[in-house]
């Protein structure tokens, strides 16, 4: 394995998953880092931490969303978690707690190798675009870093990006089909619960004023 390949914790209690996350992770180019438990998850990330995260929800010592908010509390890798048909509800708990995304179990090897390669696309992006003050929020998108009346403001890589699409396409509306294609990318522009989420995270962060909602059709950034 090459020292330069992306380190992914995958993180399962299920042993036939796991190798199968193994195989189809190592073939697509990653180092993978395994782990059963959200006690042994948090210990190796925190020995050497990994580039992303694979977390399913349903662990024999807590659950994935802990294992997220835990994560999220000092790095901003991108986090996917793992959850089975029908958990709709723990979906969104896990969106609220940080993760980036979500892959239903069963899946497939080719959509959980795209969705990963997307969330690493997205946080390794380099921005070179000016900064943007309105009324005290403060946006710098080259430096990747918002402040609202001085104070930082944390964001994750995801809500980053859908703020870095706004802004740039500030007083303009964008509808949910082309903020989860340019963010996400095309093959995700039915999936409008996540964007619903992140949204609804963003408003909190940054002040819900300048993000205007438009029912049924999208948002604008308004200033």
């Amino acid at each position: 394995m090459s020292a330069e390949a992306p380190r992914i914790l995958v993180v399962d209690d299920e042993s036939q998953i796991l190798r199968a996350l193994r195989v189809v992770l190592r073939e697509a180019g990653f180092e993978v880092v395994p782990a059963e438990t959200a006690k042994e998850a948090l210990d190796r990330a925190a020995v050497r931490p990994p580039q992303a995260a694979i977390v399913d929800l349903i662990l024999p010592d807590g659950d994935g969303i802990e294992v997220t908010r835990r994560l999220r509390e000092w790095s901003e890798m991108p986090i996917l978690v793992l959850s089975a048909i029908g958990d709709e509800e723990q979906k969104v708990k896990a969106l609220e707690a940080g993760a980036d995304d979500y892959i239903t179990k069963p899946f497939g090897a080719r959509e959980l190798v795209a969705r990963l390669q997307a969330a690493l696309r997205r946080a390794g992006r380099a921005e070179d675009e000016p900064a943007v003050s309105v009324e005290g929020l403060e946006i710098d998108l080259a430096a990747h870093t918002v402040k609202r009346e001085g104070e930082p403001i944390h964001l994750t890589p995801i809500e980053f990006d859908l703020l870095r699409v706004l802004v740039r396409n500030r007083g303009r509306l964008m509808t949910h089909r082309a903020l989860l294609s340019e963010v996400w990318g095309p093959e995700y522009v039915d999936d409008i619960q996540p964007l619903r989420t992140h949204i609804a995270r963003l408003r909190a962060k940054i002040d819900p004023k300048y993000i205007v909602t438009d029912p049924g059709v999208g948002y604008r950034f308004s200033f």
